[in-house]
């Protein structure tokens, strides 16, 4: 009797850590009490990534328990006890570390050949094999109105020859929502996902800023970061006598680790509106572009964390009209390995974009795959599948 009492408690125990709960945490800043985009969420059991979205929320399913640890480069790190966590929605105050220290930083060393150091030391040490999960998804607007959405969970395998990185990329699920016109859906189709992630490994993006030249077309300066004094901020702007120089680069890093953190590049408008436009036909005007990229340092390891990257321009038809595109394209690394997947040609995806694809949905995967989506864009995901 004691043994069948032993057996049935060691039953309903395992069922009970067995089964997934899910949990919600809403990020926010301790003063101001608004949320806070961005943050990084890691369950440490399981190592998996998710990252707050603009209501400062995160979703993920839990078996058993496990502390969760929440950090954003602004605000004091936190760790949460697993026994604190409570099922639906959980609200985490972060600490802003408010160091102001954002006075412009001497150096012997000019700032264009920090960058150089940095750029190279960060790209060296993204060149290794591994791998990561990536949750994807792209939005996509035409003459201002949003026509077409797919997301999808996707593994990328690393490989390095000759200090190059490649990728191999395999669908795990992903879904494709809304409508695309004839004449415009090649340029719908979206970014590039193995050209995207192999630019954020080779650090492309930094190529027109690193030539001795670039030296003539924009300024370098370097201040002390205002919220962590453990790094700085690289801004690279266009000089006035500059005519091809148009991007914007904010590069905040690590002065004693030469690792970048984050980056962004931006057009300002006001760029953007003293280039001639091309009329053309199939010339593309562009009226806003956005990249804006992080890096996770853990322990030994340096791995993309997140990106996105939106571009709007004005196309022009054969007929002379013009459409404006918009797309916008996010990365949310939701999981890091060292272990290869193994694989078989046949289950690699050659193509572009998943737009590409058949939808493949098992599972509700966008609820807890890295980046929950807002009210105000499941309201859009959902008008578009209606539309299917």
């Amino acid at each position: 009797m004691k043994r069948f009492i032993i057996l049935l408690l060691i039953f309903i125990n395992t069922t009970v850590f067995a089964q997934e709960t899910e949990y919600s945490i809403v990020v926010k800043d301790i003063e101001t009490q608004l949320p806070i985009e961005n943050a990084t969420v890691v369950i440490l059991k399981t190592k998996q990534i998710l990252l707050s979205n603009q209501e400062g929320k995160v979703t993920f399913m839990l078996s058993g328990g496990s502390n969760v640890q929440i950090s954003e480069t602004n605000y004091e790190n936190v760790t949460l006890r697993w026994l604190t966590l409570k099922e639906g929605e959980f609200v985490v105050y972060l600490k802003n570390k408010d160091n102001k220290l954002d006075e412009i930083v001497l150096s012997k060393e000019n700032p264009q050949k920090i960058l150089q150091k940095i750029v190279s030391n960060s790209a060296q040490k993204l060149a290794m094999p591994y791998r990561l999960k990536v949750y994807v998804r792209e939005f996509f607007m035409l003459d201002n109105k949003y026509s077409y959405y797919n997301d999808g969970l996707v593994n990328f395998q690393f490989n390095v020859s000759q200090k190059k990185v490649s990728t191999t990329l395999l669908v795990e699920q992903n879904r494709s929502y809304g409508l695309i016109e004839e004449d415009v859906s090649a340029d719908l189709k979206g970014y590039n996902l193995n050209d995207l992630m192999e630019n954020y490994s080779n650090l492309k993006y930094f190529d027109p800023i690193l030539d001795s030249n670039a030296k003539k077309e924009f300024d370098f300066i370097t201040k002390g970061h205002p919220s962590n004094k453990d790094l700085y901020i690289l801004t690279v702007t266009p000089l006035d006598k500059s005519k091809k120089a148009i991007d914007n680069y904010e590069i905040v890093y690590d002065p004693e680790k030469k690792l970048i953190i984050e980056f962004s590049i931006v057009v300002t408008p006001g760029t953007v509106a003293e280039i001639e436009e091309n009329k053309l036909i199939g010339a593309k005007n562009i009226t806003r572009s956005l990249v804006k990229v992080s890096y996770r340092v853990e322990d030994e390891d340096y791995y993309l964390l997140s990106s996105n990257e939106e571009i709007a321009y004005d196309l022009v038809m054969k007929d002379k009209a013009v459409k404006n595109i918009q797309v916008r394209n996010s990365f949310i690394t939701t999981n890091f390995s060292k272990q290869k997947f193994t694989y078989s040609e046949s289950d690699v995806f050659k193509e572009k974009t998943l737009f590409n694809k058949k939808n493949k949905i098992l599972t509700n995967y966008w609820n807890i795959s890295g980046f929950t989506a807002t009210d105000e864009e499941k309201t859009l995901i959902e008008g578009l599948e209606f539309k299917m």
